[in-house]
């Protein structure tokens, strides 16, 4: 059974690169463009990791990250934020929302899928 990995990104470029990668290497792939939208595939399919953009329509990753992390069924769930947000104090207010951990954009693909890995069951 392929491992699943939800990923709630807003920019298509980067949601096309993310699916890209992930699925030659086998994940299965759902996708959200806003937190909404996520929140609910989240708690809908349970994924194995959760990719999760900061910069997001409406409700952002900050929130987003909260709000999963007070399901109880999700509440060990990775997430990972992907997010171009670099600035000093951004990985730290990521981690305190609730994310396991902080990928930066660009993702660099040569090395993206084994960042993500690190968090798989």
């Amino acid at each position: 059974m392929k491992q699943t990995i939800l990923v709630i990104e807003d920019n298509e470029q980067n949601l096309y690169l993310m699916r890209f990668l992930l699925q030659q290497h086998g994940f299965e792939v759902l996708e959200a463009t806003d937190g909404k939208q996520g929140i609910e595939i989240a708690r809908d399919s349970k994924p194995d990791c959760i990719l999760l953009d900061i910069q997001l329509p409406g409700m952002d990753g900050y929130a987003v990250a909260a709000t999963i992390r007070d399901n109880p069924e999700l509440k060990m769930t990775p997430i990972v934020a992907v997010t171009s947000y670099a600035m000093m104090g951004d990985r730290e207010r990521a981690l305190a929302a609730g994310a396991t951990d902080y990928i930066e954009k660009p993702i660099n693909p040569d090395t993206f899928v084994d960042q993500v890995r690190q968090h798989m069951p």
